[in-house]
């Protein structure tokens, strides 16, 4: 999370927000449980990350 805080995509403002509004501890879970969403999808589909280019 510390390596977001200096960059400007899309991920890291959403983690941004996130940490804003309900702290660092729940934005640190709130982003392990999106990234765990992400490998979960692409185990079940077998594809490779896409990430978007918002």
């Amino acid at each position: 999370m510390r390596y977001l805080m200096n960059k400007d995509d899309q991920k890291s403002k959403w983690d941004k927000a996130v940490r804003e509004r309900r702290g660092f501890n729940k934005a640190a879970v709130a982003l392990a449980a999106k990234h765990a969403r992400i490998l979960w999808a692409m185990l079940a589909k077998g594809s490779e990350y896409r990430p978007t280019l918002a």
